[in-house]
């Protein structure tokens, strides 16, 4: 197609003077950029620049067709050809397009594509090149800002307080997910209220679904240790249920509402709005996804997931729950592999609950029943420390 021109900035006095450059795309390939031009021109006083595509590219081009009619004054017979407009714009810049290579050839390859996505680019990639190019700080001056301002602190402070600092954010930081601890209870139930855990309410709301643990017969529980349908913790306690009715349903309920954390402590995306199954109270299943989940945007629709800081905080509920069913006393090493966690982990948590830890050895059948880690809730409670895990990796010299 024929370019045909028009200024942006006004009509031409002498356009006869002018001389035309055309650039074309070299990917002849791409359906879209093989027929990408761009039109130079240059004035005495001004260089100008036409796209036929980008931002820039004039709207008429694609809502009618253009064409220049040659007429051959002897003959009296008119050639057409199409046409395309190029919107003229002023280039203002000293050096718009240099002829000297040397210059580009020690480009990195980084500028030579930015180069390519100014002139071919789409608009989605020029207005991400203009995003990094807003965006870009000297690494030089950070680098050199933060180094003086960490030293400012630690002329002010001194090291032996921040290292106490950081200390000491670990712990408000695992604490947020800890049940509330009453650290002037006169006995270790006191500590973590029961009432905390589980309210009156969902309490009484657990009495239909643990009914079937609470009359479990031993081929029933031989058969769910089989199928693995409950956890470990849960079904070494089953074997050891109260025979008085009142405690026996109390353990049941506890166990069944252990067993559902544990569970749904596995889950990673909650797609279904009743996540544990009809079988699961209402007001439990409120509970989980309300205390024991994080709402995330994805894909346009809000949805709940279980992230690490969920799963430390169900992780802290377990072991309170498990201490009251096993009289403030528990292993922790059966808890850490049904919650598929590290022992390190399930050790700092533990810690933060002010529990103290001993080794001791695990019930028959238990997996490497010769070295656990006791969890034992006494009085008065230990001093809060940070966790090993983070106080090392955080530590500051």
């Amino acid at each position: 197609s024929s370019p045909t021109v028009r200024f942006a900035n006004g009509k031409l006095q002498r356009p006869d003077s002018l001389r035309f450059t055309v650039y074309r795309s070299q990917d002849t390939a791409h359906p879209r950029k093989k027929h990408r031009r761009i039109l130079v021109s240059e004035t005495e006083r001004l260089c100008y620049v036409g796209h036929n595509f980008g931002s820039e590219v004039m709207k008429c081009n694609s809502l009618c067709r253009y064409f220049v009619g040659v007429l051959d004054k002897n003959s009296g017979q008119m050639e057409v050809y199409n046409a395309e407009i190029f919107n003229m714009q002023p280039l203002l810049s000293d050096n718009p397009l240099p002829d000297d290579t040397k210059d580009y050839q020690t480009k990195s390859y980084r500028e030579k594509m930015d180069l390519c996505i100014e002139a071919f680019g789409t608009s989605k990639q020029k207005r991400a090149l203009s995003s990094r190019r807003m965006n870009a700080v000297g690494t030089d001056i950070v680098s050199t800002a933060v180094t003086k301002a960490a030293a400012n602190v630690i002329d002010a402070k001194g090291v032996t307080a921040l290292v106490q600092d950081v200390a000491q954010d670990d712990v408000q930081n695992i604490s947020a997910f800890l049940p509330p601890c009453h650290e002037d209870a006169d006995s270790p139930e006191h500590v973590y209220k029961f009432e905390d855990i589980l309210s009156p309410a969902e309490y009484e709301a657990l009495r239909v679904p643990a009914a079937a643990l609470a009359s479990i017969t031993t081929e029933e529980l031989a058969k769910k240790a089989e199928e693995r349908s409950h956890c470990s913790f849960v079904l070494e306690e089953l074997k050891f249920l109260p025979t008085d009715e009142k405690s026996r349903d109390h353990k049941a309920r506890c166990l069944w509402f252990l067993d559902t954390l544990i569970k749904f402590s596995r889950l990673k995306v909650i797609k279904k709005k009743h996540p544990m199954g009809p079988e699961c109270p209402h007001i439990i299943s409120r509970k989980l996804m309300k205390n024991f989940s994080s709402l995330t945007y994805n894909d346009g629709s809000i949805q709940n997931l279980i992230s690490a800081s969920m799963k430390a905080k169900i992780t802290a509920y377990v072991i309170a729950l498990a201490l009251h069913i096993n009289n403030f006393q528990t292993d922790l090493t059966v808890l850490q592999n049904d919650m598929k966690l590290s022992e390190t982990r399930i050790l700092d948590i533990a810690k933060a609950l002010r529990l103290r830890v001993s080794k001791a050895k695990g019930g028959p059948g238990l997996e490497d029943e010769h070295n656990h880690k006791l969890g034992t809730l006494s009085l008065p409670l230990p001093s809060q420390k940070a966790p090993e895990g983070q106080r090392k990796r955080r530590k500051m010299n």
